[in-house]
């Protein structure tokens, strides 16, 4: 995703590393593509615009009341946004710059896993740990280890322990985006174990880090990440548009299976599965154009299925899928970041009909 800093700032030295507040990637506009999409599907709604926050990533959290929060990282802000998902009326915002609880340094990945939301601290080279509704702060992981985390997928692995993915997309020299040497790409992605103790504390252990390190299956520079436990599979974004950006293909244990999804014309950025009936479904990737394309893949196979935009939103960052029932979406909603400023919707149901999708995704 883009960064835009100041290049005369100071380098930060953690672990040997610079991770240095500067670009990854071009400040030009992101470009047009290069095919005509399948539909262009009108947004629900869209939120209105905050600039000055630089939007990032989303996560929806649902009450048992029937509420549902969409969540998004604020980069420039240090905060947290909370929007109604049925409207797209902003709420409230979550705390501001610092290092302590409910603080931030420049968040970017942001992940719901039941009443726990958690929140990549680039800057701060953490995961914050949060508890739902209230957005208590139960701790902090990860300080030993990250250097530059970004993207973020968790799954459960049995009753109440957790299994926490976080890229970790540090660079030798963030000015001229030169990478590490290829064998320290084997600590692209760090695991985690993460429980909630008896006394509501944050219990967490590092697990270790995986990445693979040959030409063909390196992520080079990487931020987005998704997993699919039935077909144990992780889904990985690899930007770095100089080798092609594109999704690859490693199994949920960190090892690349050689496989990667058709090239992406811009930075392949955020990743959903959309879970059916018996097993069918499909993925949904931001090709990070002007407009926005939203890629879909079949579940099991990854074949490449249909492809579509909206009438505004552009140039997106993250995005999430929310396959749950709710009055105004009946099959669920797709969330989307629209140009860094404001954050939209489009209906699930729609999104099925416009593209001729199997029925199982439309109940």
């Amino acid at each position: 995703m883009k960064n835009r800093f100041l290049l005369g700032m100071a380098c930060v030295v953690l672990l040997g590393a610079c991770s240095a507040v500067v670009p990854r990637n071009s400040a030009s506009p992101a470009p047009e593509a290069s095919f005509q999409v399948d539909a262009v599907i009108p947004e629900a709604w869209i939120s209105t615009t905050s600039p000055a926050e630089e939007l990032d990533s989303l996560a929806v959290w649902g009450s048992e009341e029937g509420q549902t929060w969409l969540i998004a990282t604020g980069k420039s802000s240090h905060t947290l946004i909370v929007y109604d998902a049925e409207s797209g009326e902003r709420l409230r915002t979550i705390g501001g710059p610092g290092t302590g609880p409910l603080q931030f340094g420049r968040p970017n990945g942001i992940a719901v896993q039941g009443d726990l939301l958690f929140v990549a601290e680039r800057d701060n080279h953490r995961v914050q740990v949060l508890q739902l509704p209230g957005f208590t702060s139960l701790g902090i992981l990860g300080e030993e280890v990250l250097r530059v985390p970004y993207g973020l997928w968790v799954r459960e692995t049995s009753p109440g322990d957790l299994e926490l993915f976080v890229t970790d997309s540090f660079m030798a020299d963030f000015r001229t985006r030169e990478l590490p040497p290829m064998a320290e790409l084997d600590q692209r992605v760090k695991r985690f174990g993460v429980r909630i103790d008896e006394d509501g504390k944050l219990q967490a252990r590092y697990l270790g880090a995986f990445g693979d390190t040959g030409q063909a299956g390196a992520l080079r520079m990487v931020e987005s990440i998704a997993g699919d436990t039935i077909n144990e599979r992780l889904l990985i974004a690899e930007e770095d548009r100089r080798v092609g950006s594109t999704l690859r293909e490693y199994s949920l244990e960190g090892h690349y299976l050689a496989r990667d999804l058709p090239p992406f014309d811009a930075d392949a950025e955020g990743i959903s599965l959309w879970a059916c009936d018996a097993g069918e479904g499909y993925w949904i990737a931001v090709d990070q154009l002007m407009p926005t394309v939203f890629r879909l893949f079949e579940r099991n196979s990854l074949a490449p299925v249909k492809t579509f935009s909206g009438r505004t939103v552009a140039n997106t960052d993250g995005q999430t899928l929310y396959a749950v029932p709710t009055p105004r979406f009946p099959a669920g909603a797709l969330y989307a970041l629209h140009d860094d400023k404001a954050v939209a919707a489009f209906d699930l149901r729609e999104v099925a009909a416009t593209l001729g999708l199997s029925p199982r995704c439309m109940q």
